[in-house]
């Protein structure tokens, strides 16, 4: 299994898959868009290190996952299964409905009778088949001795098709057959659209464990052998190729390189390693090969206590309690109290079990929450459409109501207000002949600065010099020969210069005073707009980095940001968002990295861009879909927006119970006025959210 988080269209799809089966060794490729993974049937001399390899030649970035920690449950079965029941539920109410057409229309005698059986005949089999999500969560609740908004509407449901099943035997004027499939046509919708809302989330924690690698090169007196990690112990020594993720917590004890720890830091700096320097599972040793001393390896790792940090984090968002859900837990036993009255209040009064108990089931129908049920997942989807159009896709049900409370926003910098891509910044200060030598010995280099220079160098039009001897020296640099002359391009100790506080690389042409070659990370587009309008809604802005005081301090002067941490490690972040939340505030998280990603999840509400790592994302409430960061001010505008609905939408649904209760308990509510009732109360609620477009 490999993650493709780069892969965006139907072209990436084919290519991956092409670049894949092009392979010696790879028997079959599938890559699934919308999980970002490719799955790969391959002979066992085929390592999953070669296919990334492949695909980053290719132009994708690749990651190997282990799938033996990710989630089975990637088909949408639950979504698929109330879909098909509302299907038949829309079907089964249809045909009753056109069939009480003629109940309504006055038939008598035999005629109603013949109508009401048949009605009986496609509702109740309907009804069993429809209802049973209903069904399950009531009595789940009941179990443990609470209610739900569950319970009244399956009592009402039992209640309807009991009734109207004596009524029909008894050659009764009224039944309650449509009423009660209609119940089940508008819940099945409220409760499709909500987990619609809800199906693109993913567990972070279990990403983020499959991004540990599972397997490494073990170093021993047999020689090198490839073992799980799992048998790895403290001690042990491992090599690391260059290219590869480091499987393990150590010490590097021979060998110099570059790391690239962006995953643990979210910066994009490499950083030199060398004998004694610690490395963590998850970086990327980019330029030579080394060898490590193991200190913690499994569950002992760094990542795997922020994929621990993630998890505790999710299970507190979790306790979050919906509008929904506080609106049922006074809805519930209200209802049903009512509906107890109603029936013993006729029994007194007429001594007839059978008026009482129609009476009864007429409260529940009446009451019953299609408007409530449809309040939130109607307000929901309007506002996930009219932002996913805006460039901003909603993962979570509660994710707009949590958005509305946000009073404190925290940014991330690398690759959140910065496109995380570095950009040589002073080229026009340099002569032709060095900018020509620079080129010339930055093509033979993969670290990130090398490229970035390599890049601006050849869309200038500059030639690269005709150089002889070219080495890379890893953790160093690059070191060439041009007309007689040693010419260098890497770090400023090599070269004998002093390091700037700055991102920098230096050129020295033989004996002449080193050059700087500075770089710059470009702000996203619509940061400073949305860091504008944000501050204009009064919103706390707090900048959190693990980059350097002064690169941070810097960067927070020219977005006009007054609160600033910098050199914040992952643990240190979630510390800090939760620490807010104690303090009473509401904290929006904005970030991309995994340094990030307990911090995401333990935040109020959270939203990641998609060039974001995987498990970022799925920490992630929403995600920014394009560059642009202007979405989000938008986003905290139209949730307000949505909150407001949803409020007007408990108040139409409560006015309607208010006027409509009366009827019911009068004995006024024939099952044309349940039916009506109900369908006109679903269709207010539904044309209310439709606002927000």
């Amino acid at each position: 299994m490999l993650s493709l988080p780069g892969i965006h269209c139907a072209g990436c799809i084919s290519g991956v898959e092409r670049a894949l089966m092009a392979t010696p060794g790879v028997r079959d490729a599938r890559v699934n868009l919308t999980m970002k993974r490719a799955a790969v049937d391959a002979d066992v001399e085929v390592t999953a290190e070669a296919l990334t390899q492949v695909l980053e030649r290719a132009g994708y970035e690749a990651h190997e996952l282990d799938p033996g920690i990710l989630a089975t449950t990637e088909n949408d079965r639950r979504g698929r299964d109330l879909l098909m029941r509302l299907a038949v539920a829309f079907f089964a109410m249809m045909n009753v409905m056109l069939l009480s057409v003629a109940v309504w229309s006055g038939a008598e005698g035999s005629t109603r009778d013949m109508m009401h059986w048949i009605s009986a005949a496609i509702a109740i089999p309907a009804v069993i088949f429809c209802g049973r999500p209903f069904y399950v969560s009531a009595w789940s609740a009941l179990r443990v001795r609470r209610l739900n908004m569950d319970v009244p509407i399956t009592l009402a449901i039992l209640l309807a098709v009991g009734t109207s099943l004596y009524e029909t035997a008894n050659s009764g004027h009224h039944a309650y057959f449509d009423a009660a499939i209609a119940l089940c046509f508008f819940l099945l919708a409220g409760r499709y659209l909500d987990h619609r809302t809800r199906a693109s989330a993913r567990s972070a924690a279990q990403e983020l464990a499959a991004l540990e690698v599972p397997r490494a090169l073990r170093i021993s007196a047999k020689g090198e052998e490839t073992v799980s990690v799992s048998e790895l112990t403290v001690g042990d020594l491992v090599q690391v190729k260059p290219g590869g993720r480091i499987p393990v917590d150590g010490l590097v004890t021979e060998g110099q390189s570059e790391i690239d720890r962006a995953l643990m830091t979210g910066e994009s700096l490499p950083a030199y390693a060398g004998p004694g320097d610690a490395v963590s599972a998850g970086e990327v040793n980019l330029t030579g090969p080394l060898t490590v001393e193991v200190t913690a390896a499994g569950e002992d790792t760094a990542l795997h206590r922020i994929a621990d940090l993630v998890a505790v984090a999710e299970a507190g968002r979790n306790n979050y309690t919906s509008l929904a859900d506080q609106a049922a837990k006074l809805y519930a036993p209200g209802v049903h109290i009512l509906s107890v009255l109603a029936a013993i209040g006729w029994w007194l009064y007429t001594q007839d079990l059978r008026i009482s108990l129609n009476i009864a089931a007429a409260v529940l129908i009446i009451t019953c929450p299609c408007a409530l049920g449809l309040a939130v997942p109607a307000v929901t989807t309007a506002a996930s459409g009219k932002l996913f159009r805006r460039g901003l896709l909603i993962k979570d049900g509660t994710a707009m109501e949590r958005l509305a409370e946000a009073d404190t926003v925290v940014f991330d910098k690398t690759g959140t207000l910065t496109l995380g891509a570095p950009e040589p910044a002073d080229l026009d200060t340099h002569s032709k002949q060095s900018l020509s030598i620079a080129l010339g010995l930055a093509q033979a280099s993969a670290h990130p600065l090398a490229e970035a220079l390599t890049s601006a160098l050849r869309k200038r039009g500059v030639r690269p010099a005709r150089l002889e001897a070219v080495t890379e020296r890893p953790g160093y640099g690059v070191e060439a020969t041009w007309k007689g002359q040693t010419v260098r391009l890497g770090r400023a100790s090599w070269v004998g210069a002093e390091a700037p506080d700055v991102t920098a690389t230096f050129l020295q042409i033989g004996d002449a005073a080193p050059e700087t070659i500075s770089f710059t990370d470009s702000l996203r587009p619509g940061a400073e707009e949305a860091i504008a309008a944000l501050k204009a809604q009064g919103k706390r802005l707090i900048l959190i980095s693990g980059d350097t005081k002064g690169a941070v301090s810097r960067f927070a002067d020219t977005l006009g940001l007054d609160e600033v941490i910098a050199e914040a490690l992952p643990a240190e972040k979630a510390a800090y968002v939760t620490d807010l939340t104690a303090q009473g505030a509401k904290v929006l998280m904005v970030g991309d990295g995994l340094n990030d990603t307990a911090a995401l999840a333990a935040a109020h509400v959270s939203i990641s861009p998609a060039s974001a790592l995987d498990a970022a994302r799925s920490a992630s409430d929403m995600v920014l879909l394009g560059r642009d960061l202007s979405p989000i001010a938008d986003a905290v505008t139209t949730a307000t927006q949505a909150k407001k609905r949803i409020h007007e939408n408990f108040t139409l649904a409560t006015i309607y119970n208010v006027l409509a209760v009366p009827f019911a308990i009068a004995g006024l509510a024939t099952p044309l006025i349940a039916a009506l009732a109900m369908s006109t109360s679903s269709l207010t609620v539904s044309l209310n959210a439709l606002r927000l477009k």
